[in-house]
């Protein structure tokens, strides 16, 4: 799906809630290029140029899944992968930012070896919607060299490969294949800004969104968020009076679990061990707690994303909207005491 889509553009501020979403849907998009006689906070165009990055590499996933032709490599192991779409949605967002940004500090899960940048991989846009918006005054002065970009160019690569083995199954196969509809709402895009150890920024692009809405939905969409600020792109919700639905992942990390937070379908995600990094929560943290909400260790230590931070979460996540401390209450001391608490 090539065509030009219409973008949910919500706000989402801590309660209570400010002005009506309509007002956002109303607005006209501008695409601004510089040129501009007073630019915006350094933060507010980082922000806006991540968007637009965020929303180039959700083609490049869909682009390399319609090819049917992953690159697949283990990294670790079979269940540590690394596919063309993990490689190339790396490059794309780091020397796309770095181009803009060249002060900032980026660091991403893939391990790649320098190299050239094809041009057709460069996103010079910048979203005009988030430039409109005030930055928060504590952000207001920042500079590129005080900031650090968490990047985790394709989370949910096991699901995205299973998806692929769905889609492309041999024609002679005799069972039919499963819809691999819930596979592919696995997959984000996650860039995370960090300022002074504290995630203040996130961008989380999800490249099939509405995949099985059928081929006349809008595909895909992209949430962002900045502390003080507010969230946008999607609807906040709430878990329903008197409920409390909490829910975990088999597997490391899974930031579907932190949107379904903010969409009602979860009151708190627990994953009570080591296996996730600071580019698999930087960018979650930040929208969450955009809208009032906290995500922590197994501890309630606040994580750090400092340039030098080591990139293990060892002491697992506890992500909540609201009611933090009555979760972190409740978590049992032998799992406390499985986890270090440093």
């Amino acid at each position: 799906r090539t065509g030009t889509r219409t973008r949910q553009q919500e706000n989402n501020s801590p309660p209570p809630l400010p002005e009506s979403s309509v007002k956002f849907r109303e607005q006209t998009r501008t695409t601004l290029r510089g040129g501009m006689a007073s630019k915006p906070a350094v933060l507010m165009r980082l922000v806006s140029s991540a968007y637009a990055v965020a929303e180039k590499a959700a083609t490049i996933v869909r682009k390399v899944l319609q090819s049917g032709e992953l690159g697949i490599v283990e990294k670790t192991g079979a269940n540590d992968l690394q596919t063309l779409a993990d490689r190339l949605v790396q490059k794309s967002i780091c020397a796309s930012l770095s181009r803009s940004f060249p002060k900032i500090t980026i660091i991403g899960e893939e391990e790649l070896p320098a190299e050239d940048v094809e041009e057709d991989l460069i996103e010079s846009r910048l979203e005009g919607l988030i430039l409109e918006k005030p930055c928060p005054d504590q952000y207001a002065g920042l500079k590129e060299e005080e900031l650090v970009v968490w990047v985790d160019p394709l989370d949910g690569t096991k699901e995205y490969t299973e998806a692929a083995r769905v889609l492309y199954r041999p024609v002679y196969s005799q069972k039919p294949p499963a819809p691999p509809n819930r596979l592919l709402d696995h997959v984000t895009v996650l860039i995370g800004i960090a300022h002074g150890g504290t995630a203040i920024a996130g961008v989380i692009n999800q490249p099939f969104y509405n995949y099985q809405m059928g081929a006349a939905a809008p595909l895909g969409r992209t949430l962002w968020g900045v502390l003080g600020l507010g969230a946008f792109g999607f609807q906040l919700q709430e878990v329903p009076d008197g409920k409390r639905i909490i829910t975990t992942t088999r597997s490391h990390s899974n930031k579907l679990v932190i949107i379904q937070l903010v969409e009602g379908k979860a009151s708190a995600y627990v994953f009570a061990s080591p296996g996730c990094k600071k580019w698999d929560t930087c960018a979650p943290e930040a929208i969450l707690h955009a809208v009032g909400g906290k995500l922590t260790d197994m501890h309630g230590n606040a994580f750090r994303y400092d340039a030098d931070v080591q990139h293990m979460n060892s002491a697992g996540v506890l992500a909540t909207l609201r009611d933090h401390q009555y979760y972190l209450n409740r978590v049992p001391l032998a799992v406390q005491q499985a986890l270090p608490s440093k």
